[in-house]
């Protein structure tokens, strides 16, 4: 399973990337896998302000639909409108090609609240 160690975690499995106050989410390897394959990814909350743990859209697969939850507050500038015609890529390549949002944070002192490669492995018992 990878979970690589230069992104941060939620315990709701969400992967993130910062970038100064940009950062990007997904989610994990793990997450991917439990959903199986994923057929269909919606986010309706571009340019919205949300607080974090908010649900920001949802992701679904073959035998379930499951809401994603924003790890930080923050503006949603950015959908990867790609996974609109290729949502498998969330499956394929969940921590590259398959990212879902990019947020501008409004907090970035949120960012600490969230997991290393090494907690988020703990939660997942890997």
């Amino acid at each position: 399973m990878n979970i690589p160690s230069d992104l941060k975690y939620t315990k709701d499995h969400e992967w993130v990337k910062i970038e100064d106050d940009i950062i990007t989410v997904g989610i994990t390897d793990f997450a991917q896998g439990e959903l199986g394959d994923i057929v269909y990814v919606e986010v309706e909350t571009v340019d919205e302000t949300l607080e974090a743990e908010e649900v920001f859209g949802t992701v679904e697969a073959v035998k379930t639909v499951s809401d994603l939850f924003l790890p930080v507050s923050g503006e949603i500038i950015e959908f990867n409108e790609t996974l609109e015609e290729e949502p498998e890529k969330v499956n394929t390549d969940p921590y590259g090609d398959g990212w879902m949002i990019k947020v501008k944070c409004s907090d970035v002192s949120q960012l600490e609240g969230l997991l290393s490669a090494d907690d988020y492995k703990d939660i997942i018992g890997a």
